[in-house]
């Protein structure tokens, strides 16, 4: 199998650095790397200059057009039988290409995703912040789930394959940015393609490195959640308002005060409670109350963020006229 690595990137060469060492260290070489700027003002064609004798690697330059459309450049660029895309804010394990080809041979996928993990170098943060992304006690835990809602498993482009008929049946990315990789997965599924998760084929995902980006970036997800029910009304479940109506009952506390006493206290009780299960399960998976207690405050900012930003979002849908979409294009990065 000859894979097809795409990364888009946006103002981030040195990540790509990072990136880029661990695609040398593969056991796997039979890939090859195609690199597309998506109009950065930083530019990492330096960065791609540097690993030419070390990896069959391309770049290309284009306009800004977000990351949907810079995967579909990548995808167009492509000479391989399958298509890997990464995230620049990952790092891959050596093992990565041998298991995905390993799985490829004996069990066919034609579009597959893998979860993502912290990296025992990252920071507290980071580390606090992928528990949090990971959990069961928050919907992120959903993305590293054999099946996702529905009973089908949705990749994510964070760390995504499809092979070259998926894409030369149903196209790239419609949307750029919004939901794109919602709304690509959806796509795979609706063609009949065959879509599973690969536990093995994890990444290390860097994410944000503070809770303000954290919280913008999940702020974004909430909305692109609702924008996705633009295009697939059926596509939004109960379980992707949990952290809108976790949101809205945080931000009540304060008025049960003047309602019941003892109703204020029952719902601190909650929250306290939340919180304590959170703290006990990081702890004990990273061994770190440090770290525990961070990913307290990381489970919190990942479910209001994506709170607020599902329900400033549904309100706008709520408003728009019958039958409006907005396609998202014109949305700018989480930063």
């Amino acid at each position: 199998m000859f894979f097809s690595v795409i990364i888009p990137i946006f103002n981030r060469p040195d990540e790509l650095r990072e990136l880029l060492v661990s695609l040398t260290r593969q056991t796997y070489t039979n890939f090859e790397v195609v690199v597309v700027e998506d109009g950065s003002t930083i530019k990492s064609d330096g960065v791609v200059d540097l690993f030419t004798n070390q990896l069959a690697i391309r770049y290309f330059f284009k306009e800004n057009s977000g990351q949907g459309f810079t995967r579909n450049s990548g995808f167009e660029r492509a000479s391989g039988d399958y298509f890997v895309i990464f995230d620049s804010d990952a790092l891959i394990p050596p093992h990565y290409f041998a298991t995905v080809n390993q799985r490829l041979q004996t069990d066919w996928l034609d579009a597959y995703g893998g979860p993502d993990a912290a990296h025992p170098d990252f920071t507290p943060v980071q580390k606090a912040i992928s528990y949090s992304m990971t959990s069961p006690f928050t919907t992120g835990g959903i993305r590293g789930s054999k099946k996702n809602l529905g009973g089908t498993y949705h990749p994510r482009s964070f760390n995504m394959g499809l092979s070259r008929q998926v894409w030369e049946t149903i196209g790239g990315y419609r949307l750029s940015r919004m939901g794109e990789d919602i709304e690509f997965a959806i796509r795979i599924i609706e063609n009949n393609f065959r879509t599973g998760l690969i536990p093995d084929a994890f990444i290390y995902h860097k994410r944000r490195t503070s809770f303000g980006q954290f919280f913008r970036q999940l702020r974004f997800f909430g909305r692109a959640r609702i924008n996705i029910s633009r295009y697939y009304p059926n596509e939004l479940k109960f379980v992707h308002a949990i952290p809108a109506l976790f949101t809205l009952f945080v931000f009540s506390i304060p008025l049960w005060a003047l309602i019941s006493p003892i109703l204020f206290w029952l719902a601190v009780s909650v929250v306290v409670l939340i919180a304590l299960l959170i703290f006990i399960d990081a702890t004990r998976k990273e061994r770190s109350m440090k770290i525990g207690l961070l990913s307290v405050r990381a489970a919190f900012t990942q479910l209001i963020g994506y709170g607020v930003g599902f329900l400033g979002e549904g309100w706008k849908r709520f408003r728009e006229p019958k039958g409006f979409r907005e396609t998202g294009a014109t949305i700018e990065y989480p930063s």
